[in-house]
């Protein structure tokens, strides 16, 4: 079997092109390298450029006219900056997936697998929610994600494609091979930030903490990015399955279904490290929620697959990847 997957050399896809090695998929990649790292397409199939380019894409198909399927990952992923801009949010997550999607089309390529996120849901409370769950994305980036999703429902009842959306939270750790990891030298996310303060042994601001969670701070489901990588493989070998004619846009959470608040994650980061991350308290941050987690049981059932990682082994894999990029803290 062979994939294409969009964004491929970024952190996520990257680690989704591992796991479909290991299953014995091939991965074809395409990235335009905005974000992602050259060093993650070594020996792999690639392609440089962007998912909007039409004659890029029809090259891939002409080159490989035996794809299955396709992982779409590219997208522009950080929350306050999508605030800050969102008109370039909207033109890079949702015109270029629209125009991805015809360039698809036309190729006749009609299995599409979204890796979306469960930043869709209303999240207002920290608790448990279901693919029914109230829809109410607070930030731009989740309104992309949730206007793609709209497109795929509306493609697929249409007859032009099948889609699977794999929606999930906060995505923590690396590949435990050390093959790749995040891309960005400041990411954005929790854990990133976290060990930044830990490293340069500044304290951490825990960005709102009055919301209606169990102790104030914001609740997130957190799946290590090995687990999230297998989910996607699972969803390609499977996809003929979930995905049917009857039924043919499907959403699913993928998660642990377990919510651990950021507090709770700086507990488990200091247990890790042996203590030394000192807490501040701040106001939340541009189109932050309280947060919440996901409720698996279908995507159990319909992939055959469930989390496996814990969110401690999460952190000491990224501290693995960190300090293998950067060395150890002094």
């Amino acid at each position: 079997m062979k994939i294409l997957i969009t964004g491929g050399a970024g952190y996520i896809g990257a680690t989704i092109a591992s796991a479909c090695i290991e299953a014995g998929i091939t991965p074809v990649i395409l990235d335009d390298l905005s974000t992602g790292k050259p060093e993650h397409l070594t020996g792999r199939i690639a392609y440089r450029g962007d998912i909007a380019d039409g004659d890029v894409v029809d090259r891939i198909f002409a080159e490989h006219a035996d794809l299955y399927a396709v992982i779409h990952c590219a997208a522009r992923i950080v929350v306050p900056e999508s605030v800050a801009d969102p008109i370039d949010y909207y033109l890079s997550n949702v015109a270029d997936t629209i125009h991805l999607l015809g360039h698809l089309q036309r190729n006749g390529a009609t299995r599409v697998v979204l890796s979306s996120s469960a930043s869709v849901y209303a999240a207002e409370d920290g608790s448990g929610v279901s693919e029914a769950g109230l829809l109410a994305p607070s930030s731009p980036y989740a309104r992309s994600k949730a206007i793609i999703e709209t497109v795929l429902e509306d493609a697929a009842a249409a007859g032009t494609l099948r889609a699977l959306s794999l929606r999930y939270f906060n995505t923590i750790g690396v590949d435990p091979q050390l093959r790749t990891g995040p891309t960005s030298d400041t990411p954005s996310h929790v854990l990133g930030v976290l060990t930044r303060a830990w490293a340069s042994r500044q304290p951490f601001t825990i960005t709102g903490t009055e919301w209606s969670t169990r102790d104030g701070s914001g609740l997130r489901d957190f799946i290590h990015v090995w687990d999230l990588a297998r989910a996607h493989v699972r969803a390609v070998e499977r996809f003929d399955l979930v995905a049917t004619p009857e039924r043919p846009h499907v959403a699913l959470n993928i998660g642990t279904g377990r919510g651990t608040t950021v507090r709770e994650l700086v507990a488990m980061f200091n247990d890790v490290v042996g203590g030394g991350v000192d807490v501040q308290e701040g106001p939340p941050r541009p189109g932050d929620s309280a947060g919440a987690y996901a409720l698996v049981g279908p995507a159990n059932d319909a992939l055959g697959w469930q989390a496996e990682l814990s969110v401690s082994q999460g952190i000491r894999d990224a501290l693995a990847w960190w300090r293998l990029s950067t060395g150890p803290a002094s």
